[in-house]
């Protein structure tokens, strides 16, 4: 009974993970739909505002590019039962995930600092509140990709993840490559049509 349980949920998982993240890629396709929709009718006002996106954007990539890099030497070395050696790559890109994070608030932080630009107020304009939406719902969205990573993690140092036993790392890792692609795809977007 339990050997069919598990092949069940061998069989289940993989198609729910990629349910639940074309969910979130529908998401985000209405909101930057939304976002080209109210540009278009403002830009036609005089009313758009083109905002630099903060370096911190650019710096948070490289965190999210590289914990990406670290799964998936994490899974090679889960193959080859190097455990101790993954564990620690699981490790990494948990924190490099952590910094993703921080450097994102940091990235709000300079766009208010630094050009003024807030979510809401009178000092708000809606180029500013579409740049707050679509990157804070990404934020949401990684902070439980990070929460996965340090599931992992734990798994991890439990020995938990062997040659045999890798969906569960391999969904966790999938998941957040998902994350990473989604926002260089949303930098991209909000580099270009600003």
């Amino acid at each position: 009974m339990n050997q069919s349980r598990k092949e069940i949920r061998e069989k289940t998982s993989r198609p729910m993970l990629w349910i639940g993240m074309a969910s979130i890629g529908m998401a985000f396709a209405g909101l930057t739909s939304g976002y080209v929709v109210s540009k278009s009718s403002l830009v036609a006002k005089g009313a758009w505002q083109t905002i630099a996106l903060p370096n911190e954007f650019f710096l948070s990539t490289i965190f999210i590019v590289l914990s990406s890099a670290l799964l998936v030497l994490a899974g090679r070395n889960i193959k080859n039962e190097n455990y101790k050696y993954s564990n620690s790559l699981i490790g990494l890109a948990f924190l490099f995930g952590l910094a993703f994070l921080m450097f994102q608030i940091l990235g709000w932080n300079a766009l208010m600092e630094n050009q003024g630009i807030f979510f809401t107020g009178e000092e708000s304009r809606p180029a500013g509140s579409w740049l707050y939406v679509i990157t804070w719902f990404h934020w949401m969205h990684a902070l439980a990709g990070v929460i996965v990573l340090l599931v992992a993690l734990i798994r991890s140092s439990r020995r938990i993840f062997t040659k045999e036993n890798m969906l569960q790392f391999e969904l966790s890792a999938q998941f957040w490559h998902f994350l990473g692609f989604l926002w260089i795809y949303l930098l991209l977007f909000l580099t270009f049509l600003r």
